[in-house]
């Protein structure tokens, strides 16, 4: 009898290209190795420019240090491609329960409606209902937030089965009711009347919510018809409080589990885990690990999504894809994580404030598969929990899908809270493991980078998977600030990673692939970037002044590798973004945001980092808000650079826009009257061409500082200081 033939759930395939990419790659580092040759030859010049020249000489050092490092996330791309229907061939009586985290921290600027269309739609997967247990950390412990859950438990049982029914997508009510607008409502009689009854019923709940977050309090009426408000009797604040564990549906509740038609809904769980001054409470990860613990206790699902509560649910499917890579037999065994990308349904046409990530989503990602998987970017991210609870792979490590645990099948509620509240305690992690090698690591800002890390240092492979249709939809920041400040915490975070004992140059050494090494340190050195590129802002454009050029010549054979490098990458940019599906215009938005972020949330984490490595400040975690002004949301859809707040980042993009606008009026005020040497400017072509360029992709700035009339200009107070301290270098330097 012959050997059953092996049919994968999913296929591997390599980007198109390969040799073409890496022969370009090649011929660029040349001519990279041409300018630091010529740097270093040419380092005796005239001594008015001498330190400046080392400076470029350092500045090029690093860009060609840094551009060597990117090549890891483009050198071996890999593409995925799960096939659903060989899952449920071979496994749809044996799917794995699976426990979904939905965490929020903030009612006011995570608002409870848009938290409760994240769970709703994570409800409504594809998926055998009775595997399925949902998860709501609420870090806030907001009784608000706790009656809009309890609102979407009851609205469930009328939303679940009408998704089902008509295969709705997505299935964020909210989303759905929004896309019914542009793709026009259904045709079918039974589907239309029910499609009214359900609009019909989110609108009462959401006005009833709505009511409630504008008075501050749930009605008297709501808290008395359900005995969970009871638990804020211990309430005193956002940091001191008991634990507070609700279980709103369980398969085991018979008179509340079960939706219209009759159904097992997904358990429902609220846990705001117990908050006291004097402990620390580790911002996201520790909630996490509070989960972690607490849904071991309750369904123990074998794999665990988490999500952020801004990130819905857009493709009903995504458990199955996932699940494709779990369960492959083959390599199944040493995968831990499949991580989707996170992708925005706010992002403008052409992405004003490149919030769409989409070279490192499109290219970056698939990079970082090929060897041996992407990292853990703390959301739309499907685990094992034994993988993510610290067990080391081996290759003795067997998956066994059919082990599930039902020890609590016909537990008692009550006594299951109770139980469970424990784990959720400020001291239950006192001496133990937990933050350390299990669960999500503690001590960064951005706890799911070194988790990933851990995990992959464990032994333990990850998957990328970006499907046609998005799996998760959230929103991007909408304001330059908002974008400043999320770049920033991201920026600290990475650069707090290199500097401990979890940075990938000496954790990940012999552990992982060292591509994978490489493309980590890609990200841990998002904020040392700030150095060369202020210098490159600023110091060329100020030598214009004095006449002394830092470039070779046009005539000179010096020339053509600067100029191949320049030509070259800006081309590979432009032709990325476009295979990623961008426009021009979105390239060269991306490309001011890439300049804005290096010079000043860049700037700030160094400075940050730096401050808490003395002990001179605190780790902070900032949740960027998710409201928006409705002007402002009118100036973000004609794509207007909103920027609204006074901020120290804010002053510094001004200030060095304006000097570079002085530098470049001064030249072409000596070139229109004939006061310059032509020769000087044939000899400082490439400076003027980078001043000029620093003066073009700052245009939404000099309007924000002159021509805007209205709220989203840049304040008064940053036009003031930014022009006194411009103008202050732009004199200082002439006089000296």
């Amino acid at each position: 009898m012959g050997r059953v033939e092996y049919s994968p759930l999913f296929e591997t395939r390599r980007c198109r290209g390969r040799f073409i990419y890496r022969s370009f790659a090649i011929s660029l580092f040349v001519a990279i190795c041409f300018i630091w040759h010529y740097r270093f030859s040419h380092i005796t010049k005239g001594e008015d420019g001498n330190w400046a020249w080392l400076g470029m000489l350092a500045s090029e050092l690093w860009f060609g240090f840094y551009w060597v490092l990117t090549q890891a996330l483009r050198w071996n791309l890999v593409f995925r491609q799960p096939f659903k229907n060989r899952l449920s061939q071979r496994y749809e009586k044996k799917l794995p329960r699976v426990d979904i985290f939905v965490c929020t921290a903030d009612p006011d600027i995570e608002p409870a409606m848009m938290v409760i269309n994240t769970v709703l739609s994570v409800m409504a997967y594809d998926y055998p209902t009775e595997k399925l247990s949902v998860y709501l950390s609420d870090d806030a412990g907001s009784q608000i937030t706790f009656y809009a859950l309890l609102e979407a438990s009851n609205f469930a049982k009328h939303w679940v089965p009408f998704c089902k029914r008509f295969k709705v997508e997505p299935r964020s009510p909210s989303a759905y009711f929004k896309s019914l607008v542009s793709s026009g409502y259904p045709t079918d009689p039974s589907q239309a009347k029910e499609l009214g009854n359900i609009k019909k019923l989110y609108d009462e709940m959401e006005k009833r919510i709505e009511d409630a977050t504008k008075f501050g309090e749930v009605a008297k009426e709501a808290r008395l018809k359900h005995m969970g408000f009871s638990q804020w009797d211990s309430y005193s604040s956002r940091r001191d409080h008991d634990t507070i564990l609700q279980i709103l549906l369980h398969k085991n509740d018979h008179n509340n589990s079960k939706d219209v038609d009759g159904f097992v809904l997904p358990a429902l769980v609220y846990l705001a885990r117990e908050k006291r001054p004097q402990y620390f409470h580790n911002f996201k990860a520790g909630a996490m690990n509070s989960l972690l613990r607490v849904s071991s206790n309750i369904s123990n699902g074998k794999i665990i999504l988490n999500v952020d509560c801004d990130m819905y649910s857009n493709n009903s499917q995504s458990v199955r894809d996932a699940l494709c890579f779990f369960m492959d037999e083959e390599k199944g065994q040493e995968i831990a994580y499949v991580q989707f990308p996170q992708t925005f349904e706010n992002a403008t046409k052409n992405d004003l404030y490149g919030g769409s990530l989409t070279s490192i989503l499109e290219v970056e990602f698939p990079g970082l598969d090929g060897y041996g998987g992407p990292l853990y970017a703390g959301t739309g991210c499907f685990h094992k929990r034994e993988s993510l609870c610290g067990m080391k792979f081996s290759d003795q490590y067997c998956n066994d899908w059919n082990s599930e645990d039902d020890q609590f099948k016909e537990a008692n509620l009550q006594e299951l809270e109770q139980q469970s509240k424990v784990l959720a305690s400020c001291n239950y992690e006192e001496n133990t493991l937990w933050g350390k090698e299990m669960g999500l690591k503690y001590g960064c800002p951005v706890e799911d980078v070194i988790t990933g890390l851990s995990i992959q240092c464990q032994g333990w492979k990850s998957v990328y998977y970006n499907p046609p249709r998005k799996a998760f939809l959230g929103l991007a920041p909408t304001t330059l600030p908002q974008t400043l400040v999320q770049h920033k915490r991201w920026s600290e975070g990475d650069l707090q990673i290199l500097l401990s004992k979890y940075s990938p140059a000496w954790y990940g050494f012999g552990r992982i692939n060292f591509g994978l090494q490489m493309g980590y340190s890609v990200y841990c050195l998002w904020a040392p970037n700030c150095l060369a590129t202020l210098y490159y802002s600023i110091i060329p454009s100020l030598y214009l002044l004095k006449g002394i050029p830092l470039f070779p010549k046009i005539s000179s054979p010096w020339f053509i590798p600067f100029a191949y490098v320049i030509v070259g990458e800006t081309t590979y940019s432009l032709l990325e973004f476009f295979f990623c599906g961008g426009t021009f215009q979105g390239w060269w938005n991306d490309q001011r945001i890439w300049l804005y972020k290096r010079t000043s949330s860049y700037l700030f984490a160094c400075i940050d980092t730096i401050l808490k490595l003395f002990g001179f400040s605190e780790s902070t975690f900032t949740i960027t808000t998710k409201v928006t002004e409705e002007d402002a949301s009118k100036r973000h859809e004609k794509e207007i650079m909103e920027f609204g707040t006074s901020s120290p980042m804010l002053t510094v993009l001004a200030t060095l826009a304006l000097l570079n606008l002085f530098c470049f009026l001064s030249v072409l005020k000596d070139a229109i009257l004939g006061e310059g040497d032509i020769g000087a400017y044939e000899t400082m072509g490439l400076q003027v061409l980078l001043c000029g360029f620093l003066v073009f992709i700052n245009l939404p700035i000099y309007q924000g500082l002159f021509l805007r009339k209205d709220n989203g200009r840049l304040p008064s107070s940053i036009a003031i200081k930014s022009i006194v301290f411009a103008l202050g270098v732009f004199i200082s330097f002439i006089f000296t």
